[in-house]
């Protein structure tokens, strides 16, 4: 299968046969979070879709080195370098550090992922952990004559990269385009031109408190420049595969290229992959239309767009029935529905387990074996075609068919073959959980479910059942809960 494996390359605009740059080895970098409030759905969307993609390539056998990096400085309020840094802003509006600030939303943003069940990346550096590396990029793209200093801060010289090179190659702009259509912005008047990109931005004057020293006076980094400087530090001067939001495409993957290509000479990534937008109900989601929420919203239901609550896996299930280049609608309807098919493929791993191999072999059935060989044949090509979950779900449940038939004895084991049923198992098992990510998740109502044992405790006292009491009893015991009689009723409490 591995041979097999095409996924659509923004650069090209096409799906291509991947081959990796050296084979069994497989690098991937993702642009992480700036981490100056709650990580939004948006950013979940592409971090659970990359961690499949993750899973994915080491089910296959590649040795993926996966870099996430996280952004703790260089982003400013406005992406055209003006404004004020993200992180400082929000450091100064709560009297804190901006390490502070960093350190809280980063916990937040790993906290959101382990609940969506999203392994941990190989890597995960920081842009602050990497200001002298950034500093020697700037040096060396001055040198070739492809930045310019102006008072204390450095940009990139895009006319001049153009002259040998094609800035617009990834997102499709042209610079033409670009400089007739882009406006004058505060603070870029000491640019050669307006499509010129911040490497270094000057903090002298200014009350920026996110700053360190330079050859070209007291500044902090630009944000396009910490990706290519981390990714060519972990992954090469080139490597497999860069992915991110759609929405970074243009400026920031574009500016990362560009960098890359003018200290290089050559270009960076081999596939570029790109999430696609979330909407609410058809509409694009945002805090201005108040339509926008945030995981624990979700997961809590105390949002007016809400009516009820849902789990992380079912919010993940969600995700993952629509492929990860498309537009990803929600509204209640869909995340119910999402609700009732994760539940349906976890029902499956339990009824796997309590199917029972048998101690005799019988006469087989080739066209049912060769249907579930076939279905089993089907998951790898949808995974294979541009990772593609939502049809990897649909054969899923057309697997899952098959194995309440078997359960049901509709289908025996020995019709189909050990080795068949054991393909069947071993599939549906690896997708659901190590592919898609999904794991089983306990909605139960502890207090609820006590109600009910208890009012079965009472009716069995009152009709002095003692046999049943004392089972009662002791099953509980036996899970670490006590029963309590006391004038005012009964009660429980976990045993200590």
């Amino acid at each position: 299968m591995l041979k097999d494996l095409r996924l659509h390359n923004s650069l090209s605009g096409k799906k291509e046969l991947f081959e990796p740059l050296h084979t069994p080895f497989v690098g991937m970098y993702v642009c992480g979070p700036t981490v100056y409030s709650d990580v939004h759905l948006g950013n979940v969307r592409t971090f659970v879709s990359f961690d499949v993609i993750f899973r994915y390539l080491k089910h296959l056998g590649y040795k993926v080195r996966y870099v996430r990096n996280i952004t703790d400085v260089g982003h400013l309020v406005n992406d055209a370098d003006a404004g004020e840094d993200k992180i400082g802003k929000k450091a100064k509006l709560e009297n804190l550090e901006p390490m502070e600030v960093v350190q809280r939303y980063t916990q937040d943003f790993h906290q959101v992922m382990e609940k969506f069940n999203a392994l941990p990346p190989s890597i995960e550096p920081s842009a602050t952990g990497h200001i002298l590396e950034q500093i020697e990029l700037i040096e060396l793209l001055i040198e070739k004559g492809l930045a310019y200093e102006v008072n204390g801060s450095v940009y990139f010289d895009v006319n001049a990269y153009q002259k040998d090179h094609n800035y617009g190659k990834l997102s499709g702009r042209k610079i033409e385009d670009l400089l007739s259509n882009t406006r004058a912005l505060d603070g870029q008047d000491e640019k050669r031109e307006s499509v010129d990109f911040a490497l270094w931005k000057s903090a002298e004057g200014t009350d920026h408190i996110m700053r360190w020293r330079s050859p070209w006076g007291d500044g902090f980094p630009g944000w396009h420049l910490e990706c290519t400087v981390m990714g060519t530090k972990y992954l090469g001067k080139t490597f497999d595969i860069h992915g991110g939001g759609m929405d970074l495409k243009f400026p920031h993957h574009e500016c990362e290229m560009a960098q890359s290509i003018g200290a290089h000479g050559h270009d960076p990534v081999k596939y570029w992959l790109h999430t696609n937008m979330l909407t609410v109900n058809g509409q694009k989601m945002s805090k201005s239309l108040n339509n926008s929420f945030l995981p624990h919203e979700l997961f809590s239901g105390k949002h007016e767009l809400l009516d009820r609550p849902y789990s992380p896996m079912t919010v993940r299930f969600f995700m993952l029935q629509s492929h990860y280049a498309s537009t990803l609608d929600f509204s209640n309807e869909a995340l119910f529905a999402a609700q009732k098919g994760y539940r349906k493929l976890v029902n499956g791993l339990k009824t796997l387990r309590n199917i029972e191999l048998p101690d005799t072999d019988g006469a087989l059935n080739e066209k049912a074996a060769q249907q579930i060989n076939q279905i089993c044949d089907n998951c790898y090509r949808a995974m294979n075609d541009d990772f593609n979950t939502a049809l990897t779900i649909g054969h899923l449940f057309n697997l899952l068919k098959k194995i309440n038939n078997v359960h049901t004895q509709n289908l025996t084991i020995a019709e189909i073959g050990i080795e068949t049923f054991q393909r069947m198992k071993q599939t549906y098992e690896e997708f659901v959980l190590d592919i898609l990510g999904l794991k089983e998740e306990s909605n139960l109502d502890v207090e609820s479910l006590m109600d009910i044992v208890i009012k079965e405790y009472a009716a069995a006292k009152e009709q002095k059942d003692y046999d049943k009491v004392d089972v009662l009893r002791s099953s509980l015991k036996a899970q670490g809960i006590v029963l309590k009689d006391m004038k005012t009723g009964i009660d429980w409490a976990y045993e200590e």
